[in-house]
């Protein structure tokens, strides 16, 4: 039996919102293993703090921004809130998401390579910046998107940002309101079509040991879980999300109202946690 630490239990524990007693117990059911023990919490129903479309960092910086048909998110991450309410820090920042949508990488790796006005790259000067500053700084994420129109939205603080892209023409405000949409409900993927069959698998057998734990007739399990599936593409894909501002509809109901045959075909989400 893999030996479970002190350290495991507190991951799983900032990864789940799960108790320490619970975290600790799942770790020792699962053999260690991380993605198992969070399926056991979830079946056992604990409280889940779900990050499966974020990737988190300690703190730093999150910025988006976007031109006529790119988008772009860099996320460069620091150690310490003091840093990342740093002056300079911040200048850096937007400086690299200056330099993105002028360049328009395709990858991390591209972002890093940028050529600064020195010549020299984004990579080199973020090593200068850990220098200056004395603190571990590190280029950590970026995503992109094209299309007909592209839309950035920060949120208050920079510790989140959202991209969207549309193929087709839509009001500005309706963009932004599916910018907003996307940093508030925290969508996993943009339709059931974007999520793996794997995933897919995984809700179903949660759903099937939950609706048994239950005590549901064994002739009803697989309808129950279908069911629980079908909400739980409703809560965790954008397009099939009640839209924030009128939940009568959802979100592509909201998107055709405004855009006509326009429709999402892609949004990133990045937040620091």
């Amino acid at each position: 039996m893999a030996a479970i630490t002190a350290a495991d239990v507190n991951k799983l524990r900032q990864i789940s919102g799960a108790g320490m007693m619970d975290c600790k117990k799942a770790l020792v059911e699962n053999d260690g293993d991380f993605e198992k023990a969070i399926d056991y919490l979830r079946k056992q129903g604990q409280k889940m703090a779900a990050k499966r479309a974020d990737r988190v960092a300690n703190d730093g910086m999150v910025f988006a921004q976007a031109d006529a048909q790119y988008a772009a998110i860099v996320l460069i991450s620091s150690e310490t809130d003091f840093v990342a309410k740093n002056a300079d820090f911040q200048a850096f920042v937007k400086t690299v998401s200056d330099l993105a949508i002028a360049n328009k990488p395709k990858s991390l790796n591209d972002a890093k390579a940028m050529k600064m006005t020195d010549g020299r790259t984004v990579e080199e000067h973020v090593i200068d910046l850990v220098g200056k500053i004395g603190e571990k700084i590190e280029f950590v994420q970026f995503e992109c998107l094209e299309d007909a129109k592209v839309v950035a939205y920060n949120h208050h603080g920079n510790r989140l940002a959202t991209i969207v892209s549309f193929n087709g023409d839509i009001p500005q405000e309706a963009a932004n309101d599916v910018a907003m949409q996307a940093a508030a409900m925290a969508p996993i993927a943009l339709d059931q079509a974007s999520i793996s069959q794997a995933e897919i698998d995984r809700e179903l057998d949660i759903a099937r040991d939950q609706a048994r734990q239950e005590g549901k007739a064994e002739d009803k399990i697989e309808m129950i879980a279908q069911g629980r599936l079908n909400k739980f593409f409703k809560e965790a894909t954008l397009v099939n999300q009640e839209f924030i501002k009128d939940n009568k509809q959802s979100v592509a109901q909201y998107v055709k109202s405004k855009g006509g045959d326009t429709v999402i075909t892609g949004f990133r989400r990045v937040m620091l946690g």
